[in-house]
């Protein structure tokens, strides 16, 4: 990401702006994810994909290995149950040309990544695209390594080469921006509610407050 694109209105995140790629969500790589609680993981990567989806943010599911390292998780799996995972052999991403002619179909250029695990296999696409020009966001709890130092060193990594860390509800609000905005109100708030933990309790006490349905 340039220097000017860091700060600024225009270094926040529109729908209209943004791409997502979700990397790697597969039982194999949650046997090794010792960064974060897995159940959390699973819990904000399919938010993420219920956000994306309600502000029509085009996205696009990634394996590595399927046959051996299984399935997508059906959670994210069943966000979008019309779309096959591109599977791939190539460790990184990006080094798919199947994958990033997919994100540069869409014509956006805001990048944002989440994947297992954070050190590989989030990493190493996140800064070759942020290389070639792409303004990159890495879902850090959306994300997870095999150990606390590990993802902490890819964070760290990646801020050097100009990613931007960012976790999935701040992508959300990011994308709503002002409540105004009543077309994807109601999505929000669902995604909120069914992944946004305290945030979504807080949401339903407010709307039973309100006695609106």
């Amino acid at each position: 990401m340039s220097a000017q694109n860091k700060a600024g209105l225009d270094a926040l995140l529109t729908p209209e702006e943004s791409v997502v790629v979700l990397i790697d969500h597969q039982p194999f790589q949650f046997a090794n994810l010792n960064s974060h609680e897995p159940t959390m993981v699973v819990n904000n990567v399919v938010g993420l994909a219920k956000a994306a989806k309600a502000y029509g943010v085009p996205t696009i599911l990634t394996t590595v290995l399927q046959e051996r390292g299984g399935l997508l998780i059906q959670g994210l799996q069943d966000v979008f149950p019309e779309q096959k995972p591109i599977d791939r052999t190539l460790i990184n991403t990006w080094q798919d040309e199947r994958v990033v002619d997919a994100v540069k179909a869409t014509g956006r250029k805001k990048l944002i990544l989440a994947g297992l695990w954070t050190e590989i296999c989030l990493a190493m696409p996140a800064i070759q695209a942020a290389g070639e020009g792409f303004e990159v966001y890495a879902v850090t709890d959306a994300s997870g390594g095999v150990s606390a130092e590990a993802h902490d060193m890819a964070v760290r990594r990646m801020v050097q080469a100009g990613v931007v860390p960012i976790t999935w509800l701040a992508v959300m609000a990011e994308w709503q921006r002002d409540w105004a905005r009543e077309e994807t109100i109601t999505g929000a708030i669902g995604v909120q509610a069914q992944h946004g933990g305290a945030s979504g309790v807080a949401f339903a006490w407010e709307t039973q407050l309100l006695a609106r349905p």
